[in-house]
């Protein structure tokens, strides 16, 4: 499981140009089953997503095709976790066997 964090570098009418090609790329990605979970951070300066995949290399390919990445209005941060423990309901994002 990675967490991807976006942090805006450019002003948000810039931000707000590039949002419907953006959503159209997390849409994609959901559909191909790598994001989890995605949203805004507060204050609006970036954003959060999770996916999931076993390959960096994946994921980081994935995080370069984003349209903010391609035109240079954000910064992504890319933290790959070991899920150990996960909420019932959630089995299915467990990475690493218990014990």
């Amino acid at each position: 499981m990675f967490v991807l964090e976006l942090t805006y570098t450019a002003p948000l009418d810039e931000i707000d140009a590039l949002l419907p090609a953006h959503r159209e790329w997390l849409n994609e990605q959901y559909e191909a089953g790598v994001f989890v979970v995605s949203g805004r951070k507060n204050p609006r300066d970036g954003g959060l997503i999770i996916a999931v995949g076993e390959d960096r290399d994946r994921i980081e390919a994935v995080v370069a095709s984003d349209p903010f990445v391609q035109e240079e209005v954000c910064a992504y941060r890319v933290t790959e976790v070991v899920v150990t423990q996960v909420a019932p309901g959630y089995e299915e994002l467990h990475t690493q066997p218990v014990g």
